[in-house]
């Protein structure tokens, strides 16, 4: 008996000595990325906010679609902040969790170790404590320790209380962080799947506006022939009055922009080669060339060949790497057949600057065309 009163009042002091708890470690780094990732979705948010503005302002279709297409990308990288932000607090709610649980059995191992303790005194017969000698000494010392000793164990287990409730809020936190987690992987999908449909619906666009314009051109080019036919015709039956009051019926050249053309002075060529194809040659499928094509190395520098804004940058279809310089005042340059792209949409350019690069291969096609107001113009006469 003289033993388990010792062993009693020993339990109680160590519930006296025990150190307080140590501070849970706030997991700093996770905290960090959780900040980051805020930060970074409400940019992402004013961006979006901003393009869609801007979008809903704008009349023409293709600068539409442009700032469109970047109102997206913009939410897109809101939602991966929104995903790394839910990522970040899962992380931290399940770190909470473990060290909660760790500091948990830490308070409630001298407790139970005191309770069990009670226990096995309780288990003993009356009797026992009367007829041993010194029992009832012991009694009364454990009695008046364990008396000292109720604050603190009524203070510790009411430490333990309040971790058992800091679990239960932990739960239900992680069950959020959990939620938030889901709800951010479908947002981000979801987004991606809306940028992939504006792309398409542009692409679609893009290549009606451009079977368009090789029809008008088409007919340009064909109503320009008849027109020479007819020149020929009547230069043939010698009727001089004739053919002038017919020529005279013909449109007349439209008029040159000097100040336009001024502004592609130093206009060169992208890329050194052989030419292959010049403008208005048919092709052996009866197509009509609407700018030069040049045989190149394999793997050749192209440049721009005078500056401006990059309009497009990406391979379509059966073109390859295409880029699309506007170099304002209606006048633009597209060049195809790139293996590789150096440049982004958006981004200006300088004369000279590189656009990319030729593919392998044997001799590589590259192909520049020149456009004046969507016409083809011819690269020689600025390029002498």
């Amino acid at each position: 008996m003289r033993g388990k009163g010792a062993m009693l009042v020993g339990l109680a002091a160590m519930l006296l000595a025990a150190p307080a708890p140590a501070e849970i470690d706030p997991l700093a780094a996770a905290r960090v990325r959780l900040k980051q990732a805020r930060a970074a979705a409400d940019e992402a948010s004013r961006n979006a906010a901003e393009l869609e503005r801007r979008a809903g302002a704008e009349r023409d279709a293709s600068a539409r679609f442009r700032v469109e297409e970047q109102a997206v990308a913009a939410r897109i990288r809101r939602a991966e902040a929104d995903l790394a932000a839910a990522e970040a607090r899962v992380a931290i709610v399940a770190g909470l969790q473990e060290r909660q649980r760790e500091e948990l059995a830490r308070r409630q191992e001298p407790i139970a170790r005191l309770l069990a303790g009670l226990a096995s005194l309780a288990g003993r017969p009356a009797i026992v404590a009367v007829a041993q000698r010194g029992s009832i000494t012991d009694m009364v010392h454990l009695r008046a320790a364990l008396a000292a000793t109720r604050p603190a164990i009524d203070a510790r287990t009411a430490d333990v209380r309040a971790e058992l409730a800091e679990s239960r809020r932990l739960a239900e936190a992680s069950a959020q962080a959990a939620k938030e987690l889901r709800d951010g992987r479908a947002n981000l999908v979801a987004e991606r799947g809306r940028l992939a449909a504006l792309r398409d619906r542009h692409d679609s666009a893009a290549a009606r506006l451009d079977r368009d314009a090789r029809t008008a051109a088409d007919r340009a080019i064909a109503m320009g022939e008849e027109a020479r036919d007819l020149v020929d015709r009547m230069s043939a039956i010698g009727d001089e009055r004739q053919t002038l009051a017919a020529l005279e019926r013909l449109p007349g050249p439209p008029a040159v922009d000097s100040g336009a053309v001024g502004a592609l002075a130093a206009y060169r060529l992208p890329v050194a080669g052989r030419l292959v194809t010049g403008l208005g040659e048919v092709s052996d499928n009866g197509v009509r060339a609407r700018g030069l094509t040049l045989a190149v190395a394999p793997g050749a520098a192209v440049a721009a060949p005078a500056g401006g804004t990059v309009v497009f940058a990406r391979p379509f279809r059966v073109w390859g790497g295409t880029v699309i310089i506007d170099h304002g005042a209606g006048w633009s340059t597209l060049v195809t057949g790139l293996g590789a792209i150096s440049v982004k949409r958006g981004q200006a350019v300088a004369a000279g600057q590189l656009l990319g690069s030729a593919p392998g291969g044997d001799e590589p096609r590259i192909t520049i065309e020149l456009r004046r107001r969507d016409q083809p113009v011819d690269i020689t006469a600025l390029i002498g």
